[in-house]
């Protein structure tokens, strides 16, 4: 009940995020499309390796905190504008990953689930708030998310009881491919695709492919997702297996990349 109570506030954040973040849609078309991008392939990708399995959306999420976590690591090292955009890529990401949750597993989510998972961020988008209680909310469950809720979601998940054959299993591999490549592919490619189109941004192609490769980091809602979707506890448990590999490799490659990556202001 209390980690039900955890992940409740964490999509009540959510959906104060998507209310709040999403709101000029001119500026936000790259990200957005980004973020769409950021999905399909990795789902695709996941469902080549290992076709019919009922946990491939747990390729799709990033994971907001994870991914801002690692670029705050590289302070003035990178364009102000990238935070701005894998913000905006991100917030994108969940809202999507809420619509996937609703239409392919809501048959899947028992009462308490729909409504600590859906429920819980229907209400924080559309809560009549004025702008400035908004902003406040948000800057208060920020750090409780960040710092408290995550961290125990996430080692609540902690795959301790993996034996060996979970690293060779379909699944994980084709979680960590699905998150390690096609996230990058999928963002990248896109917003290339956007840009190209007639799309603005005030960052570069390279500053994208970096922040695609953050976005590999996906553990919160990608493991809730898992929770609800795996058919047997040893399916569940080479997903989280997957997704911590996957997101220590995306966090290290995406750091070193954007490190490197001349800000292009």
């Amino acid at each position: 009940m209390f980690l039900d109570s955890l992940i409740a506030i964490f999509f009540f954040l959510v959906g104060l995020e998507i209310k709040n973040g999403i709101k000029d849609f001119k500026t936000a078309v790259v990200p957005i499309i980004a973020a769409l991008g950021g999905m399909i392939f990795p789902a695709g990708i996941y469902l080549l390796i290992n076709p019919g399995s009922h946990v491939w959306a747990s390729s799709m999420p990033t994971d907001i905190a994870l991914a801002l976590g690692v670029l705050s690591l590289l302070g003035k090292r990178v364009n102000p504008h990238v935070r701005l955009f894998l913000l905006t890529l991100a917030i994108a990401d969940d809202l999507f990953s809420l619509i996937v949750l609703g239409i392919f597993y809501g048959n899947d989510l028992e009462p308490i689930k729909a409504l600590t998972t859906l429920g819980a961020a229907a209400i924080g988008f559309i809560l009549p708030l004025r702008s400035h209680i908004l902003h406040k909310i948000i800057k208060v469950l920020t750090p409780v998310s960040t710092f408290f809720i995550v961290p125990v979601i996430v080692v609540v998940n902690i795959p301790l009881d993996i034996k060996i054959e979970a690293f060779t299993s379909k699944t994980t591999i084709a979680i960590i491919i699905a998150r390690s490549v096609g996230k990058i592919i999928g963002i990248t490619l896109f917003a290339w695709l956007v840009l190209r189109l007639g799309g603005h941004s005030k960052i570069g192609i390279k500053e994208i492919m970096g922040i695609a490769t953050l976005a590999g980091m996906g553990l919160t809602v990608a493991l809730v997702i898992a929770n609800i979707a795996a058919r047997s506890e040893a399916e569940l448990n080479q997903v989280r297996l997957g997704l911590f590999i996957s997101a220590i490799l995306s966090g290290l490659a995406g750091y070193i990349w954007l490190r490197r990556t001349p800000a292009q202001i």
